[in-house]
């Protein structure tokens, strides 16, 4: 898509050495994660892939964990805090007597052993986790999920992935779309974004303009990196060029609401790479086709115009033989 955006006029070669870089969250396709929930789907998770393999269980706890699950969302909306806690202990003794019951049944049984045992290292993370820990579990069928907070007052958590985006500062040409694992800090996602940026477009940047998220960062290469709010040394052409660094915000809008990186649907880390460039690709194609439309639209104004001046010539064959 970078390659066609340069062929069709939609970006210049030259607006690849100017980049603007900036991180955004690509949420994962994930129920919002209460313990009370992730208790229940665990629980349920374990008593289906029980019946699956023949194994019978002494109880399934189903009917009483979910009635459980109920009452601690009732108790949590009405803010009586000690009676959800006290449901949230149930689940979890639920939960307990279920893996023990599994695990006694399946001891010995290589096969079933192996079968059971990604699902069973789930769980037992889920049981070990206290609310203050750090590497939670916030998904069974997504474990990578990772909490990140962007200080939003709408969103203050968001769960799923960082992704570290590069446009050109002139059109918005998406360049890069790398996506990180784990939580890793602004400043050190830069190194790789640029190195995917120079992949795509085969240019190394002259400069590169950020937020002041983007202090202490690891970049090491050749480009100035120019930070928000910076004053010394710039010439006029670099603060009329930082002034649209802030054009990468709309970019990432536009990528959110246009294409899928509001809700990334793919399965596992790589899900969350092949998504963010299907949906940094898809952004360049829509610019792409919004600069042939206006092409379009000229040629036919053009051709209009052209027409109307045959029709009132007086000399029209002669005329017309000209224009064929």
């Amino acid at each position: 898509s970078v390659e066609a955006a340069l062929q069709t006029g939609t970006a210049r070669p030259e607006s690849l050495e100017r980049v603007n870089v900036d991180t955004t969250v690509q949420p994962k396709a994930i129920a919002h994660p209460t313990d009370s929930r992730l208790y229940l789907k665990a629980l349920q998770m374990l008593v289906r892939h029980a019946k699956k393999h023949g194994i019978e269980l002494r109880q399934s706890y189903t009917r009483l964990a979910k009635a459980a699950a109920v009452r601690a969302g009732r108790y949590a909306h009405a803010r009586q805090f000690r009676r959800m806690r006290r449901e949230l202990k149930r689940l979890r003794t639920f939960l307990g007597r279920v893996l023990r019951d599994i695990g006694r049944r399946i001891a010995g049984n290589v096969e079933l052993e192996r079968t059971f045992a990604r699902l069973f290292g789930l769980v037992e993370r889920l049981l070990a986790q206290k609310p203050k820990d750090k590497n939670k579990l916030y998904s069974l069928h997504a474990p990578e999920v990772v909490c990140i907070s962007k200080g939003k007052a709408r969103t203050p958590y968001e769960f799923g992935c960082k992704v570290g985006i590069a446009a050109t500062n002139r059109e918005g040409l998406v360049l890069a779309a790398k996506a990180f694992e784990d939580n890793p800090y602004d400043g050190h996602t830069l190194s790789r974004t640029v190195d995917q940026a120079v992949a795509m477009g085969g240019i190394d940047p002259d400069r590169i303009y950020v937020d002041k998220g983007y202090r202490g960062h690891d970049y090491t290469g050749s480009a100035s990196v120019m930070i928000a709010g910076s004053r010394r040394g710039l010439t006029p052409t670099m603060r009329r060029e930082l002034k649209r660094r802030s054009a990468i915000e709309p970019t990432i809008g536009h990528m959110k609401a246009d294409g899928r990186l509001d809700r990334n649907f793919l399965l596992g880390h790589a899900g969350d790479a092949i998504n963010a460039l299907l949906v940094a690709a898809g952004h360049n194609l829509r610019l792409i086709l919004a600069k042939l439309a206006l092409w379009r639209a000229f040629i036919k104004t053009a051709l209009t115009v052209l027409m109307a001046k045959l029709n009132t010539s007086p000399d029209l064959p002669t005329a017309r033989r000209s224009m064929i």
